[in-house]
Protein backbone atom coordinates (compact mmCIF):
# COMPACT_ATOMS: atom_id res chain seq x y z
CA UNK A 1 0.00 0.00 0.00
CA UNK A 2 1.97 3.25 -1.20
CA UNK A 3 1.59 6.75 0.80
CA UNK A 4 -1.60 7.83 -0.59
CA UNK A 5 -3.73 5.08 -0.13
CA UNK A 6 -2.52 5.10 3.87
CA UNK A 7 -3.44 8.30 4.16
CA UNK A 8 -6.92 7.69 2.38
CA UNK A 9 -7.70 4.91 4.45
CA UNK A 10 -7.18 7.18 8.26
CA UNK A 11 -10.29 8.30 10.05
CA UNK A 12 -11.14 12.52 10.09
CA UNK A 13 -11.33 15.14 7.58
CA UNK A 14 -10.28 14.94 4.02
CA UNK A 15 -6.31 15.26 3.86
CA UNK A 16 -4.88 18.24 2.67
CA UNK A 17 -2.23 17.91 0.51
CA UNK A 18 -0.87 21.82 1.33
CA UNK A 19 -1.28 20.79 5.32
CA UNK A 20 0.86 17.60 4.66
CA UNK A 21 3.31 19.27 3.13
CA UNK A 22 4.09 22.14 5.83
CA UNK A 23 3.83 19.04 8.25
CA UNK A 24 6.69 17.00 6.56
CA UNK A 25 8.53 20.38 5.49
CA UNK A 26 9.07 21.08 9.62
CA UNK A 27 10.51 17.81 10.05
CA UNK A 28 13.05 18.61 7.58
CA UNK A 29 13.42 21.96 8.77
CA UNK A 30 14.29 20.81 12.05
CA UNK A 31 16.56 18.19 10.99
CA UNK A 32 18.15 20.37 9.13
CA UNK A 33 18.47 23.09 12.07
CA UNK A 34 20.73 20.62 13.44
CA UNK A 35 18.02 19.20 15.91
CA UNK A 36 18.41 15.25 16.82
CA UNK A 37 15.93 12.69 15.41
CA UNK A 38 15.71 11.82 18.85
CA UNK A 39 14.38 15.43 19.82
CA UNK A 40 12.22 15.57 17.11
CA UNK A 41 8.90 15.09 18.85
CA UNK A 42 5.44 15.04 17.21
CA UNK A 43 4.65 18.61 20.04
CA UNK A 44 7.64 20.40 18.06
CA UNK A 45 6.90 19.37 14.60
CA UNK A 46 3.25 20.53 15.10
CA UNK A 47 4.48 24.01 16.13
CA UNK A 48 6.99 24.01 13.57
CA UNK A 49 4.65 23.32 10.81
CA UNK A 50 1.49 25.54 12.50
CA UNK A 51 -0.66 22.99 12.83
CA UNK A 52 -2.53 21.79 15.83
CA UNK A 53 -0.84 17.71 17.31
CA UNK A 54 -4.81 16.39 16.42
CA UNK A 55 -3.90 17.19 12.77
CA UNK A 56 -0.53 14.98 13.05
CA UNK A 57 -1.99 12.14 14.38
CA UNK A 58 -5.17 12.03 12.03
CA UNK A 59 -2.76 11.39 9.01
CA UNK A 60 0.42 9.57 10.99
CA UNK A 61 0.00 6.76 13.80
CA UNK A 62 3.33 8.46 15.14
CA UNK A 63 6.84 9.43 14.89
CA UNK A 64 7.89 6.43 13.12
CA UNK A 65 5.52 6.32 10.63
CA UNK A 66 6.08 10.06 9.96
CA UNK A 67 9.29 9.53 9.73
CA UNK A 68 9.30 7.09 7.05
CA UNK A 69 6.98 9.38 4.96
CA UNK A 70 9.52 12.07 5.35
CA UNK A 71 12.21 10.36 4.18
CA UNK A 72 9.61 9.12 1.18
CA UNK A 73 8.76 12.50 -0.20
CA UNK A 74 12.84 13.32 0.16
CA UNK A 75 14.15 9.78 -1.72
CA UNK A 76 13.58 9.69 -5.18
CA UNK A 77 10.44 8.20 -6.19
CA UNK A 78 9.90 4.29 -6.49
CA UNK A 79 9.96 2.83 -10.21
CA UNK A 80 6.85 2.32 -12.58
CA UNK A 81 7.38 -1.23 -13.56
CA UNK A 82 6.01 -2.11 -17.32
CA UNK A 83 5.36 -5.94 -16.64
CA UNK A 84 7.03 -6.39 -20.16
CA UNK A 85 10.16 -7.92 -19.42
CA UNK A 86 11.57 -8.96 -16.57
CA UNK A 87 15.37 -7.82 -17.39
CA UNK A 88 13.79 -4.45 -17.97
CA UNK A 89 11.91 -4.26 -14.30
CA UNK A 90 15.36 -5.42 -12.86
CA UNK A 91 17.02 -2.87 -14.52
CA UNK A 92 14.47 -0.38 -13.48
CA UNK A 93 14.19 -1.21 -9.90
CA UNK A 94 18.03 -1.22 -9.69
CA UNK A 95 18.35 2.19 -11.28
CA UNK A 96 15.86 3.58 -8.43
CA UNK A 97 18.54 2.19 -5.87
CA UNK A 98 21.46 3.84 -7.62
CA UNK A 99 19.61 7.08 -7.72
CA UNK A 100 18.88 6.72 -3.84
CA UNK A 101 22.46 5.48 -3.05
CA UNK A 102 23.40 9.13 -4.93
CA UNK A 103 21.08 11.02 -3.35
CA UNK A 104 21.90 9.60 0.69
CA UNK A 105 25.94 10.43 -0.90
CA UNK A 106 24.67 14.01 -2.20
CA UNK A 107 22.24 15.17 0.83
CA UNK A 108 23.32 15.53 4.09
CA UNK A 109 19.81 15.23 5.46
CA UNK A 110 19.35 11.95 4.13
CA UNK A 111 22.83 11.24 5.21
CA UNK A 112 22.26 12.42 9.01
CA UNK A 113 18.68 11.19 8.84
CA UNK A 114 19.41 7.87 8.17
CA UNK A 115 22.36 7.91 10.29
CA UNK A 116 20.44 8.41 13.32
CA UNK A 117 17.65 6.06 12.47
CA UNK A 118 19.57 3.25 12.78
CA UNK A 119 20.06 4.46 16.23
CA UNK A 120 16.91 4.22 16.96
CA UNK A 121 15.68 0.60 16.64
CA UNK A 122 11.86 1.72 16.51
CA UNK A 123 12.24 4.04 13.67
CA UNK A 124 14.80 1.76 12.12
CA UNK A 125 12.28 -1.04 11.85
CA UNK A 126 9.36 1.16 11.22
CA UNK A 127 11.27 2.33 7.56
CA UNK A 128 12.59 -1.56 6.94
CA UNK A 129 8.54 -2.49 7.39
CA UNK A 130 7.33 -0.11 5.09
CA UNK A 131 10.11 0.99 2.71
CA UNK A 132 12.50 -1.54 2.66
CA UNK A 133 10.98 -4.73 2.78
CA UNK A 134 8.03 -3.93 0.04
CA UNK A 135 10.90 -2.84 -2.43
CA UNK A 136 12.01 -6.28 -1.73
CA UNK A 137 8.93 -7.88 -2.20
CA UNK A 138 8.21 -6.23 -5.25
CA UNK A 139 11.95 -7.86 -6.81
CA UNK A 140 10.98 -11.30 -5.60
CA UNK A 141 7.62 -10.82 -7.44
CA UNK A 142 9.46 -9.30 -10.70
CA UNK A 143 11.91 -12.66 -10.40
CA UNK A 144 8.56 -15.02 -9.77
CA UNK A 145 7.57 -13.78 -13.44
CA UNK A 146 10.47 -13.95 -14.69
CA UNK A 147 10.08 -18.27 -13.62
CA UNK A 148 6.65 -18.18 -14.79
CA UNK A 149 7.85 -16.55 -18.24
CA UNK A 150 10.60 -19.05 -18.81
CA UNK A 151 12.95 -16.31 -18.46
CA UNK A 152 15.10 -17.81 -15.76
CA UNK A 153 15.13 -21.56 -14.62
CA UNK A 154 12.63 -22.38 -11.75
CA UNK A 155 15.36 -24.81 -9.53
CA UNK A 156 16.92 -21.68 -7.97
CA UNK A 157 16.51 -20.28 -5.02
CA UNK A 158 14.53 -16.88 -5.32
CA UNK A 159 15.75 -15.35 -1.84
CA UNK A 160 19.19 -16.00 -2.84
CA UNK A 161 18.74 -14.49 -6.22
CA UNK A 162 17.31 -11.76 -4.94
CA UNK A 163 20.69 -10.53 -2.93
CA UNK A 164 22.98 -11.42 -5.83
CA UNK A 165 20.84 -8.45 -8.19
CA UNK A 166 20.93 -6.16 -4.87
CA UNK A 167 23.91 -6.41 -3.29
CA UNK A 168 26.03 -5.09 -5.69
CA UNK A 169 24.27 -1.96 -5.98
CA UNK A 170 24.19 -2.25 -1.97
CA UNK A 171 27.91 -2.91 -1.63
CA UNK A 172 28.56 0.38 -3.89
CA UNK A 173 25.77 2.23 -2.19
CA UNK A 174 26.50 1.56 1.37
CA UNK A 175 29.69 -0.07 1.86
CA UNK A 176 31.76 1.50 -0.59
CA UNK A 177 31.04 5.57 -0.59
CA UNK A 178 34.00 6.42 -2.64
CA UNK A 179 32.93 3.90 -5.88
CA UNK A 180 31.17 4.52 -8.68
CA UNK A 181 27.67 4.49 -8.78
CA UNK A 182 27.63 4.53 -12.98
CA UNK A 183 24.54 5.18 -14.85
CA UNK A 184 24.94 1.73 -16.35
CA UNK A 185 25.56 -0.20 -13.46
CA UNK A 186 21.80 -1.46 -13.39
CA UNK A 187 22.18 -2.67 -16.41
CA UNK A 188 26.11 -4.58 -16.19
CA UNK A 189 24.69 -5.94 -12.65
CA UNK A 190 21.59 -7.53 -14.13
CA UNK A 191 23.02 -9.08 -17.69
CA UNK A 192 25.76 -10.56 -14.99
CA UNK A 193 23.62 -12.23 -13.39
CA UNK A 194 21.04 -13.15 -16.01
CA UNK A 195 24.00 -14.96 -17.80
CA UNK A 196 24.06 -17.80 -14.85
CA UNK A 197 19.81 -18.10 -14.38
CA UNK A 198 18.88 -18.29 -18.25
CA UNK A 199 17.54 -22.05 -18.79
Amino acid sequence: MDLAERHEQRRGRPRSEAVERAIIDGVVALVEQGVPLSEVSIERVARTAGVGKATIYRRWSGREELFCDVLRAVEPEDPQLTGASMRDDLIALLESMRLRGLANRSSALLHNVFAQMKSQPKVWAAYHATVIEPRRRLTLEVLRRGVENGEIRGDIDLELVNDLFTGPMLVRSVMRPDAELEAELPERIVDSVLRGLRP
